[in-house]
């Protein structure tokens, strides 16, 4: 219990402090206790869907931190979070509305707090560009992790060698993914296809920069390594995993709109799951789960072709993200089961000589 409590200690102080927050602004606000109660309560679910909807963004980040050094994996935990809460649940929003309102930073934080129907309307007609680029670029994580000729565990072993095998013919993914968006933008006007499109093409083109910026870091590192110099960096697997996180959390802030369109209670409640989600992370890494349980990265990476698929669709028709988290769980249940499965097979064909 202890072992599992230094993971998330500073999650639950940080939920401890975001609902004192949430409390203090429901009374403020309505001046009644019910009203407080109904802010904690929404603040409270918030976090819980959060967090619920988020085990697959946790497994792939794990899979990335996983090789990067105890530094950055600290500087993901405490910088990372600063861009997860402030970045995506606040600013991201208010960009948003400042945008498709033609109006300053400053006039969409004010129509947030004084007329939060508006600005909920505002966000919402955002929501094809952000499908695009959102659906797009996990699409892109997700294909990645499968098109790949060196890859050796295979989970879903007919569907999985085939796509590894496929992945000699340069690019495959991305013709996919631009073949997909074609096909979508087809259902939609004119208008709202071109802005498809073009959100799209933006997500694919920050894929490949993110990789690009990667790869270049990692090209410096092993040349200062072979130079003889010691290096311990890992700023472009904290880029990746940054814009990766973002990109997971697209689906949610639109979604929260469902629960509360106020600003501040969106922000408190997913800021809760977004500080859990790293923990979970550092967990996954640090008790080498994922070298455990052999497909649970493969489980939750088909989680992410899903979920890139349902955001790229979901700009023709509304998939509830209780029914794209639910799939996602039982990817993840199911190659966690499977993983199970086969150590006890292991097991049983190699056991262990008594001593």
């Amino acid at each position: 219990m202890q072992t599992m409590l230094r993971f998330y200690t500073g999650s639950l102080i940080f939920t401890i402090i975001c609902l004192g927050l949430a409390g203090w602004y429901g009374f403020a606000s309505s001046g009644t206790l019910i009203g407080m109660a109904e802010v904690l309560w929404i603040v409270a679910i918030l976090s819980v869907l959060e967090i619920s909807l988020s085990f697959d963004n946790a497994v792939v980040n794990a899979s990335v931190l996983k090789e990067m050094d105890e530094v950055w994996q600290k500087r993901f935990l405490t910088w990372g979070i600063a861009f997860a809460v402030f970045g995506m649940r606040i600013v991201f929003p208010l960009a948003i509305v400042a945008i498709a309102a033609s109006i300053g930073p400053m006039e969409a934080l004010n129509l947030s707090l004084n007329d939060p129907a508006k600005y909920e309307a505002l966000v919402s007609s955002a929501h094809i560009g952000i499908a695009g680029f959102g659906g797009a670029f996990l699409a892109m994580v997700g294909m990645k992790f499968f098109f790949d000729a060196d890859k050796e565990v295979h989970w879903i072993g007919a569907i999985e060698r085939a796509l590894s095998k496929v992945s000699a013919l340069p690019a495959v993914e991305i013709a996919i993914l631009l073949l997909t968006m074609w096909g979508i933008s087809t259902f939609l006007s004119v208008e709202e296809a071109h802005t498809f499109l073009v959100a799209g093409m933006l997500g694919l083109v920050t894929y490949i920069a993110v990789e690009a910026v990667s790869h270049w870091l990692e090209m410096r590192e092993e040349a200062a390594r072979l130079a003889g110099a010691v290096v311990r960096s890992g700023l472009g697997g904290f880029i990746y995993l940054n814009i990766l996180d973002a990109s997971f959390s697209f689906d949610g802030v639109i979604g929260a709109f469902a629960l509360s369109n106020n600003m501040i209670v969106i922000a408190l409640g997913l800021s809760i799951g977004a500080m859990f989600v790293r923990s979970m992370t550092v967990h996954l890494v640090k008790q080498g789960t994922l070298s455990e349980y052999r497909f649970l990265e493969n489980g939750a990476f088909w989680a992410i072709v899903v979920l890139g698929g349902i955001m790229l669709v979901s700009a023709v028709v509304h998939i509830p993200e209780t029914i794209t988290g639910l799939i996602g769980a039982i990817l993840i249940g199911l190659s966690f089961w499977w993983s199970v499965r086969h150590a006890k097979g292991e097991a049983a064909a190699n056991p262990v000589p008594d001593a």
